[in-house]
């Protein structure tokens, strides 16, 4: 069911980095709950997110990710397609990186570039736009018939809050790679933008894959807020382990490791 409620408030109050950091080592313990799940029933999940340049995909997947298993949340970011991919059927180089048993692959945009990017952009056309838009649902409905579970976020940031990442962008060397080349010119097509999302939403919020929409002008409370609801969606259980004890070091063919390390070249220690 959509939820048609407005959002009270679009730019929340900033968030502590010890309130912050708190809450999402409870939230990255659960993970780490889900990732055991996962393997122990052999699940597959997809996580797709997707939302305008800026709005935070990539930080909120890293905080997802940075403390459990490349094994098991494995992180798709695909580049522009080759000429040999743009030759096959459309969803093709997807369905390629969807999950085995015990995998949850996150999709750091996704199929969906064809109601974003590639229509605003104009690298499809718009009979392939209104096909995609019209045949997503039924292609997703076959993955959920399947037995993956598929989970879809947009990161809705705002214009005032895009333009100040983009600036910072700009002016820090370190960030200054985020910036692609199709960056400056969203800036520019920011309602074009906003009508391919609302289509797409239109289109492709379904019952068996829904779209959940994160408020992300806040970074620090998007991530928290988007990783308590994708935990909150998986009906996941604590896996019982085995106590683990650490083994005593064996003292067997025992020397002086240390000594066999003088002369060899070392790092300097400049810190």
């Amino acid at each position: 069911m959509k939820n048609h409620k407005r959002f009270k408030d679009e730019n929340p109050e900033p968030m502590g980095r010890k309130e912050y950091e708190k809450e999402l080592r409870r939230l990255q313990v659960e993970l780490c709950k889900l990732q055991d799940w996962v393997k122990h029933k052999g699940q597959r999940i997809i996580v797709v997110f997707e939302g305008r340049d800026g709005a935070g995909k990539g930080g909120t997947i890293r905080a997802i990710t940075e403390r459990v298993s490349p094994r098991v949340f494995r992180t798709v970011a695909l580049p522009a397609p080759s000429d040999r991919e743009k030759s096959q059927m459309y969803m093709q180089r997807y369905l390629a990186q969807f999950p085995a048993a015990g995998e949850i692959v996150i999709f750091d945009r996704s199929w969906y570039n064809r109601a974003g990017v590639e229509y605003v952009m104009g690298f499809c056309t718009k009979e392939q736009h209104r096909r995609f838009l019209e045949l997503c649902p039924t292609v997703e409905g076959y993955i959920t018939a399947g037995g993956i579970m598929l989970i879809k976020f947009w990161l809705e940031v705002s214009n005032e809050e895009q333009e100040r990442r983009f600036k910072a962008r700009v002016d820090d060397p370190v960030r200054q790679w985020k910036l692609s080349a199709m960056d400056l010119p969203s800036r520019t097509r920011w309602y074009d933008y906003s009508r391919a999302r609302d289509m797409m939403l239109e289109a492709t919020d379904s019952e068996h894959a829904p779209w959940y929409i994160v408020r992300s002008n806040n970074k620090k409370r998007a991530r928290l807020n988007c990783i308590a609801h994708l935990l909150s969606l998986v009906p996941y259980q604590e896996v019982p382990k085995d106590k683990v004890n650490m083994p005593k070091r064996s003292k067997k063919r025992a020397y002086d490791d240390q000594v066999t390390l003088e002369g060899r070249r070392f790092v300097p220690e400049r810190f």
